[in-house]
């Protein structure tokens, strides 16, 4: 800011003296303006100079590019004319490029500047590098293959920068192995900082771990902070968030200074563990070191105080950092919405006055997550309204999210419209799709899809096999688990919650404990609650109390309600009264305030005549302020959802409602006379 001052100040003096500025000091000021983002100022400075050479129109022509105004900047180039050189055409092509809707032109511009090199404008690596950024943006391989057999022919590829925009071009591509080959040999010589990082960074996006450690600790003299972030970074959006944090360490005793993309990277790594303390350190050291301005970073605060369940933290941080921030406010829209906050997360993203695919991904999963499949069709409506282009895949996947809690009719129609309109579908639309007909109850519908599908993943595989598992296709669900191991695919937390799901549905003790085993010793899983409750529960229906019991003992987490709560459901199947009485007193001191556990317990007590029990219980739970959650129904009629819950009158038509019950529950009673 000194020397935009000292600029101007200069500029002043000179017109109060009455001196002409050389041409080198115009153009430098052109530059400061332009860098500045003063581009009338810039302009000005360019319309006053009684003469101008080359570096003036490219001074210019690159302030009108560095401010996005492409029409303005095309037509200072056509006014250059004799005064053009490489940089002038450079500094264009690369607006073309870097700007959506021109990449035509880009391409356009390469093409005439390769007709002019008899007039000495040769394409360079910085021609051919920004072509190959465009190729990356577009996914076009093809293109960008043929600019590596130019690179190659005229010797532009044996820098560390070509390499590297190399790499980044068929890695983004999706040709990973044509990346790793131009880095590993290909007759490219030249490899440094820049090229590694760029191939690091392609083996994280390809989920090769691994081998981007392999490369980083290869050659640690070329590591820089780039290297250290990257790779911080890389094992964060892997969900290796662990080793994420340890190159965080190392990269301090490694006396490499930590910056603002460090920060961030690491602050991802931390919502995904949820570690609140470590968070507040960190927030700590960003106050100490005056960060918290870096809106990347402060946002990044505020998702890890959203995902701890702190959003009283979370608001104090946005509102004194991160006011406006669509980043900030995205987290806390989720953040409100797993607080079932909906009116709030609503309110933040009406206050938003240009809502990008981040905001409307947070606030159709607020809806989601809040089980409000009215509220998704309702924001359909609205986004159909105000964005003119096809809804994106993130939109489709949230409706038929909801039509999980609504019915499997307005899915159908998503369906449909997906394949009439040609939006673009991806593996997560493909997922969600397998997922909604498979929870709809249309498992055979599930089934077609995931067939004629060839891409497969992980999560992909994790819905058909819950999908077989839930709908009493045991068979299918094993060997579908078999098909996916056999193919290279990691079975994660929910692959094994489904087949562990298949086994209590066919009472399969063995394969279950085959399963559970495996988990740890074949995968390197901790079983989680679920899982341990889900086991549980297989032994109760195999009325095998006594593996129940055994299992009990080798827990490893502390007393959870849903894990007492399977041995109670346990006790109950095999009429054990005496050990539901044990489980009674560890259960209620943890959920104690829930209404349904001691209705569960009464039910036991019933179950197996202990009528005194049963008494008890029941006089327990007078006097007492008990929680029940309230069941709650959705009924999808006339293209709208219709919310119930129990013994509700809240809805406009409840009158009619109640009436078509009475008349229902009497010509029932009527019909029971004559039985």
């Amino acid at each position: 800011m000194k020397w935009l001052q000292d600029s101007f100040l200069h500029q002043v003096h000179a017109i109060k003296a009455g001196f002409t500025l050389t041409i080198f000091s115009s153009n430098q000021l052109i530059n400061l303006y332009s860098k500045n983002g003063f581009l009338r100022e810039a302009r000005k400075m360019f319309d006053e100079m009684p003469e101008r050479n080359v570096f003036s129109w490219n001074a210019v022509i690159s302030s009108y590019v560095r401010s996005g105004d492409l029409k303005g900047a095309r037509e200072l180039f056509e006014a250059a004319k004799s005064e053009r050189d490489l940089v002038t055409y450079n500094t264009l092509l690369s607006g073309f490029a870097g700007c959506d809707g021109y990449e035509s032109e880009a391409i356009e511009m390469l093409v005439y500047m390769q007709r002019l090199e008899k007039d000495g404008i040769r394409i360079d690596e910085f021609s051919v590098t920004t072509m190959l950024n465009l190729c990356a943006k577009l996914s076009n391989v093809c293109y960008g293959a043929q600019l590596h057999g130019f690179m190659v022919k005229t010797g532009n590829d044996a820098s560390g920068f070509s390499v590297s925009s190399l790499i980044d071009m068929y890695s983004k591509c999706g040709y990973f192995n044509d990346a790793y080959s131009v880095y590993d040999g290909s007759g490219v010589k030249v490899v440094d900082s820049v090229a590694k990082n760029a191939m690091v960074a392609a083996c994280f996006r390809e989920g090769e771990v691994e081998k981007a450690s392999s490369i980083f600790w290869r050659n640690p003299e070329l590591n820089d902070a780039v290297s250290w972030n990257t790779m911080i970074s890389g094992y964060a959006q892997n969900r290796y968030e662990e080793e994420s944090l340890r190159i965080f360490v190392y990269m301090k005793e490694s006396d490499v200074r930590w910056n603002n993309h460090t920060i961030a990277s690491v602050l991802k790594a931390l919502s995904s563990l949820k570690i609140l303390k470590l968070g507040k350190g960190l927030h700590t050291w960003v106050l100490k070191n005056g960060l918290y301005s870096n809106q990347f970073i402060s946002s990044g605060l505020v998702d890890v105080y959203c995902k701890c369940g702190k959003i009283e933290y979370a608001e104090l941080v946005h509102s004194l950092y991160c006011c406006g921030c669509p980043y900030s406010i995205s987290s806390m829209i989720v953040g409100h919405s797993s607080q079932r906050n909906v009116v709030e997360a609503k309110r933040l993203f009406d206050s938003l006055s240009e809502k990008n695919p981040v905001a409307w991904t947070a606030i159709f999963s607020s809806c989601l997550k809040s089980q409000q499949p009215e509220a998704i069709f309702e924001l359909l409506r609205e986004y159909t309204a105000n964005v003119k282009e096809l809804p994106e895949s993130f939109v489709m996947v949230s409706i038929l999210g909801a039509c999980l809690q609504a019915s499997m009719e307005p899915g159908k129609q998503i369906h449909a419209y997906i394949l009439r309109t040609g939006i673009s579908v991806n593996k997560k639309l493909i997922t969600a799709l397998v997922d909604m007909y498979s929870k709809c109850g249309s498992v055979e519908y599930a089934e077609k899809i995931f067939a004629k599908t060839s891409e497969r993943d992980e999560v992909l595989y994790n819905a058909m096999i819950s999908g077989f598992a839930h709908h009493g296709h045991e068979s299918e669900a094993f060997h579908l688990f078999e098909e996916m191991t056999d193919n290279g695919f990691r079975p994660d937390e929910i692959t094994f919650m489904a087949v562990l799901s298949a086994c209590r549905h066919r009472g399969q003790i063995a394969a279950g404990e085959k399963y559970f085993n495996s988990m740890k010793e074949l995968y390197n899983i901790t079983p989680e609650v679920d899982h341990y409750t889900c086991m549980i529960d297989l032994y109760g229906k195999a009325n095998r109390l006594d593996k129940a019991l055994e299992f009990m003992k080798g827990i490893r987490v502390e007393e959870d309600a849903a894990i007492l709560g399977a041995l109670l459901e346990a006790c109950k199947l095999n009429k054990n009264a005496e050990l539901a009485k044990e489980v009674e007193e560890k259960l209620l001191k943890i959920e104690g305030y829930d209404g349904s556990r001691y209705v569960q317990l009464a039910n036991i007590y019933a179950s197996a005549g202990k009528w005194e029990e049963m008494g008890r219980i029941r006089k327990q739970m007078r006097g007492k302020e008990l929680k029940k959650f309230v069941g709650c129904s959705w009924a999808y009629i006339e293209n709208r959802v219709h919310t119930f819950i129990s013994s509700d009158v809240s809805h406009p038509e409840k009158e009619d409602i109640y009436s078509m019950l009475d008349f229902l529950t009497k010509d029932l009673s009527d019909a029971f006379e004559y039985i």
